[in-house]
């Protein structure tokens, strides 16, 4: 292969990465909301690429269940519907905390400084409550416990549970925020378990404990 046409491999890789960051962020922050159609030509216009990279980007939203292709429609970001909610996060409540389980034995004392920190910042959205920033922390922490998981299948299990759910967990603390402080609470519990080196089996049934609750809040509040 010639250098030029290594050169032009990877700016196709680039723009593509790019194309994909930049969909994805607007899908996560609800600029693109549940319903809405991805115009592949207005994406590249607005990136200043070309259709091939969003093309490749849309193609891997689609694998992570952000988007769906629908027939006359296209490409258009998927929206979780209660029913779907309801599996995606008993999945999630299961993977992540045999990922969380696994992973705490390999989680040091950095780690469990870092995770503390970012519980702490979660704690002062309280004050002057912020769903979209309480959120984004709330990914973070927990990806400090899981990160270390040495089981590959598990954890990418539990990163497309979390990419599936994306478009909606904005709206999650939106829709329950009496849950927030109880999750902060449970987070300073579960990085406790892990400093005493509790057993796998109390670890993760916390773990598990903790993503059921958000789910029993949202579906009482939605039956309510």
């Amino acid at each position: 292969m010639s250098d030029k046409t290594s050169a032009a491999g990877s700016q196709t890789v680039s723009k593509s990465e790019r194309a994909y960051a930049a969909v994805k962020g607007r899908i996560v922050d609800g600029s693109y909301s549940p319903g809405y159609r991805l115009v592949l030509a207005k994406i590249a216009q607005d990136l200043g690429v070309s259709v091939v990279p969003v093309r490749e980007a849309i193609r891997r939203l689609e694998a992570e269940g952000l988007v769906k292709f629908e027939r006359n429609v296209g490409a258009t970001v998927f929206g979780i519907d209660p029913t779907e909610y309801l599996y995606t996060m008993q999945t999630l409540s299961i993977v992540e905390g045999a990922a969380t389980a696994l992973s705490a034995p390999l989680i040091g004392a950095p780690d469990i400084a870092r995770a503390r920190a970012v519980n702490a910042e979660m704690r002062e959205c309280l004050q002057d409550f912020d769903p979209d920033r309480f959120t984004r922390l709330n990914e973070t922490f927990h990806g400090i416990l899981f990160e270390h998981c040495p089981n590959p299948h598990i954890l990418d299990l539990v990163h497309r549970g979390w990419n599936r759910l994306a478009s909606l967990r904005t709206s999650t603390f939106r829709f329950v925020p009496r849950r927030a402080r109880e999750s902060v609470q449970e987070h300073e519990m579960l990085l406790r378990l892990i400093e005493s080196g509790a057993s796998a089996d109390e670890i993760e049934k916390a773990a598990r404990l903790h993503r059921s609750a958000t789910l029993d809040a949202y579906l009482a509040q939605s039956n309510s």
